[in-house]
């Protein structure tokens, strides 16, 4: 299900549960997403950035050397979906961070809360420039 998608069922009073090892039921489908090889950047939030926070988030990119193209958004509960490790940057924003990781892992506060925060936002170049110095 699309965020969206989850966020009317929550409008409506309607609970909804997602396994998180669809593969140990029966004939249960096994969907899993597979990160374009283009993919160098992995933000995983629960909020899509647009319009200012694409500004932001774009900015971010270009401190690491990528462009928009060389991205992709999902939902923390598509995480557990990844047909395989990301090696590239991986950005959790806003949600848990997953230990097992073996990119460059970026930890912060939802998008939101960083732009005009120069406290988090610095937060964040620090954390960028331990992986470039090393």
């Amino acid at each position: 299900m699309s965020h969206r998608e989850l966020h009317y069922l929550d409008e409506m009073g309607i609970q909804c549960y997602e396994l998180i090892h669809p593969q140990r039921l029966d004939n249960a489908p096994n969907e899993q997403l597979m990160l374009p090889e283009s993919c160098h950047m992995l933000l995983v939030s629960p909020e899509c950035p647009q319009g200012k926070l694409a500004l932001l988030f774009e900015r971010v990119l270009k401190t690491v050397k990528l462009d928009l193209s060389q991205a992709l958004h999902i939902y923390p509960e598509q995480y557990a979906q990844l047909a395989k490790p990301h090696s590239g940057w991986i950005w959790f924003a806003g949600c848990e961070a997953k230990e097992s990781e073996q990119g460059s892992v970026l930890v912060s506060p939802m998008l939101n809360q960083i732009d005009g925060n120069n406290e988090q936002r610095r937060a964040l170049w620090q954390q960028i420039q331990k992986y470039q110095t090393s």
